[in-house]
């Protein structure tokens, strides 16, 4: 790895890589409403005030109005691919504030990959659980189909 790349660089080009395309990059406007972020992805406007409450991302107000700059799509946009393949909020925040900082040390990449590798551990897991859960259902289902079949 090169020193001038960062970990904005490899995050931007990982979500960019894996289709996670969450809001259209053309055309940015310099300032969104709530409403123009809730409806580009597809949240309510309490899900944004939950993520400013938890200081996930930062509005600024005019009046009553909620003003969210192009740093706060960004992140949302980073939260919900990271809450989309299952980090916990507690997570997402490290990553944000990694993110933020865009710190270049190998500590930071470190601590980038282990919180990938082990969330990619615990859906691993999901899957063959779930898998395990299908199969208990077919024959479940194969049994009650049989079951029918020669009550009739």
């Amino acid at each position: 790895m090169t020193s001038d790349t960062t970990v904005r660089t490899i995050i931007n080009h990982a979500i960019g890589s894996a289709g996670l395309n969450y809001g259209d990059s053309h055309g940015e406007k310099e300032v969104y409403r709530i409403g123009d972020l809730a409806s580009e992805f597809n949240v309510t406007l309490r899900t944004l005030r939950f993520y400013e409450d938890r200081g996930m991302i930062s509005p600024q107000r005019s009046g009553l109005t909620r003003l969210y700059s192009r740093r706060d799509r960004a992140r949302l946009r980073a939260i919900l691919i990271a809450k989309g393949v299952g980090f916990s909020l507690v997570d997402i925040q490290d990553l944000l504030e990694i993110y933020d900082n865009n710190e270049q040390d190998s500590e930071h990449f470190c601590v980038v990959r282990r919180k990938c590798e082990a969330q990619l551990e615990k859906l691993k897991l999901q899957k063959e659980e779930t898998e395990r859960s299908i199969e208990d259902l077919n024959t479940i289902l194969f049994s009650v189909k049989d079951f029918v079949k020669s009550a009739n």
